[in-house]
This record gives C-alpha cells, sequence and structure tokens, in this order.
C-alpha cells in the first residue's frame, strides 16, 4: 500500500528522533572525554556523583522504562545493573545509596561504555521496527528519556567542577580559550512590567516539557521591574568589602545560620578577591561577568544589600516572555530570545537565576503517568525555583517554562542572581 502524506509525516517524525537519541547520547560521551577513568569514578560529595555513574544512570533510564517495557526481545546488558544505577524510583526497586556511589569501582568504566553501546544498538532496533501502536506508547517516554539525559549532560560539568576544585593541582576540565571569553552580565537598566494578569506555565504549542511546568495557568502580578541584566563578580567584591557576609541585618535567619556554621565569606570557588576556580581551571576574576554559584541564601542576602529583592518565577516567566515576544521574528512557538546586545533582557546561557518562590505544584497539577510520576512532583518540598539556563545547559534544552529547584543552600550549580523591584500601581 502506498504511504499517505500521514504516514510520510510519522515516518519523518520517528526518524528525527532517532537522529536525536544518537546525538544526545554521543554528547554524553564528548562530555565524559576529556576525563580518565580515575576523574570518572570519583565522587566529591553526597550531592554530586561520578561521571561514569552518570554515564549509566541514562542507559539504565532508557532500558528500563523504555526498552524493558516495550520491546520484549530485548534483554538486559547486567540484571545487577538495576539496583547500582536507580536513582530514586521507589517503584523499580531497592538502590544502591546515593553517598556511596563513588565506591562503585565495579563495573569498570570500559564496561559501563559497553553498557552504554549496547542499550544504544537496541533503541536504534526499536525505533526503526516497532509497530505504530508501540511507538504511540513508547515514543513520549523516549523524549523524556532524552531530556532526561540533557539534564545528567549539565550534572557532569557541574558535579566535575566540584570534584576538581578539591585537587590541589588544580586541574582543567578543559584548557581555555581566548577567543571565547564569558558573556557580560548585561545593561544596568530595568525592564518595567505594568502587572496585571499572566499566563504562567508551558503551553502545549511549545513542544515538550516535564510535568512540573503545567497546567498553564493565569496569575495576577502588581507592577515591577526587573533588571536587565546579572548580579556581576564586580556586585559581589562590593557586598563582600562592605562586609556582607559579616552583617546579619541582610541575611534569613537559616542562611545567617549557614553562614556561620560553613564559613562562608565569598562564592563557592572563589580563590581570592581576583581569581576563581572554573572548568577552565583556575582564571582571573572577570569583574563584569555574572557572578556564579551562589546559594539562595546569598542572592537573597544580596538583593537586600542593593535595597531590592528576587524576582518571583511568575514575575520572571511573564517578564521572559514579553521580552521573547519583542525580539519573535516569525510564526511558531516563543522561543528564548538570543542574546543581541547588552540592553538585552539576558535570561538564558550566562547562570540560572534564583526565584523567591518555592517549588510547588501549579494550580491542578498531575504527574507524569506510570513509573514517571516520581520524576519531579515528590521532590516539591523546601526547595527554591531557579530560572533561565546556564553555561552548562545543554543547547536546545532551554525553554521559558522550565522550572530548575535546588535547596537554598545549594551553590556548586552554575546559580547567579536577578534583581527585582517594585513599581508604585
Amino acid at each position: 500500500m502506498a504511504l499517505q502524506p500521514t504516514d510520510d509525516r510519522r515516518l519523518n517524525l520517528r526518524a528525527a528522533l532517532a537522529d536525536r537519541l544518537r546525538a544526545v547520547r554521543a554528547h554524553s560521551l564528548a562530555l565524559a572525554e576529556p576525563l580518565s577513568a580515575e576523574d570518572q569514578g570519583a565522587q566529591s560529595m553526597p550531592d554530586a556523583s561520578p561521571t561514569k555513574w552518570h554515564l549509566a544512570h541514562t542507559s539504565w533510564f532508557f532500558e528500563t522504562v523504555v526498552l524493558q517495557a516495550f520491546a520484549p526481545r530485548y534483554r538486559p546488558f547486567d540484571v545487577r545493573f538495576g539496583r547500582l544505577f536507580n536513582s530514586y524510583y521507589e517503584s523499580l526497586g531497592t538502590r544502591h545509596p546515593r553517598p556511596q556511589r563513588g565506591l562503585l569501582t565495579r563495573p569498570a568504566l570500559a564496561e559501563v561504555l559497553s553498557y552504554r553501546a549496547h542499550v544504544d544498538e537496541a533503541l536504534q532496533a526499536f525505533v526503526e521496527g516497532a509497530d505504530a501502536d508501540t511507538w504511540a506508547q513508547a515514543a513520549p517516554l523516549l523524549e523524556l528519556g532524552l531530556q532526561h539525559e540533557q539534564q545528567h549532560q549539565e550534572l557532569i560539568l557541574t558535579d566535575v567542577l566540584h570534584l576538581l576544585s578539591l585537587n590541589p593541582l588544580a586541574p582543567a576540565y578543559r584548557p581555555a580559550t581566548p577567543a571565547a571569553p564569558s558573556a557580560p552580565a548585561g545593561d544596568s537598566g530595568w525592564w518595567q512590567c505594568a502587572g496585571g494578569e499572566a499566563g504562567i506555565g508551558h503551553d502545549a504549542q511549545e513542544g515538550f516539557a516535564f510535568d512540573n511546568e503545567g497546567p498553564r495557568h493565569v496569575v495576577r502580578l502588581a507592577p515591577f521591574e526587573l533588571a536587565r541584566g546579572l548580579v556581576t563578580n564586580r556586585d559581589v567584591q562590593a557586598f563582600i568589602a562592605d562586609g556582607g557576609y559579616q552583617r546579619p541585618e541582610f541575611w534569613l535567619s537559616d542562611g545567617w545560620a549557614t553562614v556561620q556554621a560553613q564559613g562562608w565569606q565569598a562564592p563557592l570557588y572563589w580563590r581570592d578577591g581576583e581569581r576563581h576556580f572554573t572548568l577552565h581551571g583556575e582564571q582571573p576574576l572577570q569583574p563584569d561577568a555574572p557572578a556564579s554559584h551562589l546559594s539562595f541564601y546569598e542572592a537573597s542576602a544580596l538583593a537586600a544589600w542593593a535595597g531590592a529583592r528576587l524576582p518571583t518565577e511568575f514575575e520572571w516567566e511573564a517578564a521572559a516572555r514579553a521580552w521573547a515576544v519583542t525580539t519573535h521574528a516569525g510564526p511558531g512557538p516563543l522561543q528564548p530570545a538570543p542574546r543581541r546586545s547588552s540592553a538585552d533582557l539576558q535570561c538564558f546561557g550566562a547562570v540560572w537565576q534564583w526565584t523567591r518562590s518555592s517549588y510547588d505544584p501549579y494550580p491542578r497539577f498531575k504527574p507524569f503517568a506510570g513509573t514517571a510520576a516520581e520524576y519531579n512532583g515528590k521532590f516539591m518540598v523546601g526547595q527554591l525555583v531557579l530560572r533561565g539556563s546556564s553555561c552548562a545547559t545543554p543547547p536546545g534544552h532551554a525553554r521559558l517554562s522550565y522550572r530548575n529547584f535546588f535547596p537554598p543552600s545549594a551553590r556548586w550549580q552554575f546559580s547567579g542572581v536577578r534583581l527585582a523591584r517594585d513599581l508604585d500601581e
């Protein structure tokens, strides 16, 4: 029977997903390529994971959620890997303790790479051969697996940075590239928003989203303004010079207790007031670059010191969407606006930006169905939302409705600060 246009479109979509699958999986290996086997097996703290574990876990996800569920002829590479590389899925059995992932000297890196190759071969065969009904059920989970792996690609970089920062040799993950300087923090002006009703959350026409990005709903905002640029290293230097880390009036109670207990005197990875540790090794601090590796506590204190506050995630999204509308060049869903000049509202590609919003479910939130129900919803307590994306975020993984989240003391991520202020109504 001749293919109808709808059949052609479906085949094209399937082929496109197969291409993305190859590209995303290859990118994870490329991120690991500069690292030795010893680098990839070490764990620097309980919140981080070895690169080898990330490579195995993302393969486990595809194997468990897609292949074992929908490919009847698939045989697991090693049934013991389920316990080793399950992250937090209670419905899928027992797990190796997260703080002890660095003790998994076996399987060796070479075996983990063989595991990935085994899963990749089976995935490609499944994408090419699944019947239409099976494909309809599995395709959304394949998409989820791709997005999941991109999240772990960012974690590979943040976790490796923390690991290498503890080495007295101060090794570089990759050599610095003089032709690619750090992005400036943007214009020092303010983007004014009149307030009123604003649509928040993912729109079905915008493509994939995690369950925590919806459902789309309306909030009412008072007039406010958002800083066009991000808080810079120069701003943090001034905060430090003004005794910011010794002045409790700027800090939330929990934040001040953390500063005292941890002895914080500057952002994570600052070696002194002039240098900091980066993925390119120890480098001179660029005063006008966005400040990074700040906790929510530090972000809140910096905002108080500056006579401002942190935006809510709703203010952030409303302003970012308004800015995207002003720069949108053609039909189709709104995308994060590319940086064009120092006057742009810099939302993406430098640092994740802390908001003053707790990581809570949106009204009428429903988690993904099945095993993926454990993906986001059960973490909606005790964490704060960050918006935007960072220099470690994989290309194509940023969007206006994306809700990142971490505990308020976390600062090993590429996290920074954008200020907000109230406007008179």
